[in-house]
């Protein structure tokens, strides 16, 4: 399956406090809570049938962008965003230093 993820949609479903990505049916997400002025990244999830396409990455730089536009920490207790972090060090600055403040 060739899959362009810079064309795919992210829907950011606020009341289930996740990012999605739908492909003919199936979900990719991007798990988080809001608590108080921190972004919490819980769970990243791909169908192994989908991964290895970039679906993942775009969930995460959206939801990371997103926490920078609302001027929130994050703090990434998902092991995949971690990783995503260290990868990109432009969202170093978001990372909640201090998370049991």
């Amino acid at each position: 399956m060739e899959i362009n993820v810079e064309e795919l949609e992210v829907i950011h479903n606020r009341a289930k406090e996740r990012f999605e990505i739908w492909i003919d049916g199936t979900l990719s997400e991007l798990d988080y809570r809001l608590q108080g002025h921190t972004f919490i990244i819980v769970h990243t999830g791909v169908p192994s049938a989908l991964e290895g396409h970039g679906i993942a990455g775009r969930l995460t730089q959206t939801a990371l962008d997103y926490a920078a536009g609302e001027s929130v920490s994050v703090l990434p207790l998902c092991s995949y965003a971690s990783a995503y972090i260290r990868r990109h060090p432009r969202y170093n600055n978001l990372v909640d230093q201090n998370p049991s403040k």
